[in-house]
């Protein structure tokens, strides 16, 4: 397996954001699952790995601080589901789609949501150590393929309105990335996620599994 430190630069240079006179090129799409293999014995080989045509991008992954729960279980704090899953929803500063179906159950508009809602969510201090950000600076909603029930909602936390879901998401300290460590989602470092918030769409796939045991 290659080191996702190098491809992790070769992400950065595909994530170019600055504005220019000249034509600008357009990011490759995804051409196939998103896939990441998780190993709860050693948090540090977890990794995905993002197809678009012949190019792979590898990259680091950390995971739930309570382990993982087997495909088709159940949805727990703490712990990352393996399974399929799918894009339902794309949130950061610069970009926000969403199913128009969660977009109906907010009870919010799509403006309202579009203005507000990730920056709501990254402004909470969820460890109470006043550290906000912990999302960094985006947020890709994952539902699952299969039928397994889920506690994922809108609801107020802390004062802030926010969508309650399993994610891929960044994180406020990238030390954090190839640990076991998160709530229950799956973290990556900025660049990688600057690529999958420039390229992901809605219905996209992502398949998680693990290398080692999962609890039912």
């Amino acid at each position: 397996m290659h080191r996702a430190a190098t491809l992790i630069g070769a992400a950065l240079a595909l994530a170019g954001c600055g504005e220019s006179q000249a034509p600008q090129r357009q990011a490759a799409a995804i051409t196939g699952p998103i896939k990441i293999e998780l190993h709860p014995n050693d948090p540090s080989l977890s990794f995905g790995v993002l197809p678009r045509g012949e190019e792979r991008t590898v990259f680091k992954v950390g995971f739930g601080r309570n382990g993982i729960t087997c495909a088709g279980s159940r949805f727990e704090e703490g712990y990352t589901p393996v399974g399929r899953f799918k894009v339902n929803a794309i949130l950061s500063d610069d970009r926000f789609v969403m199913e128009p179906a969660l977009v109906a159950r907010s009870g919010k508009s799509e403006a309202e949501l579009k203005a507000s809602l990730f920056r709501n969510m990254n402004a909470i201090d969820f460890d109470g150590d006043g550290e906000t950000g912990e999302y960094g600076i985006g947020y890709v909603s994952l539902a699952p393929v299969d039928s397994v029930p889920q506690p994922f909602a809108f609801n107020t936390y802390d004062g802030r309105f926010r969508w309650y879901s399993f994610a891929i998401h960044g994180s406020n300290n990238d030390a954090r990335i190839g640990q076991q460590v998160t709530g229950g989602c799956v973290n990556v470092a900025e660049p990688v996620l600057r690529t999958l918030l420039d390229t992901v769409k809605l219905g996209d796939e992502v398949v998680i599994s693990a290398k080692g045991p999962c609890t039912p």
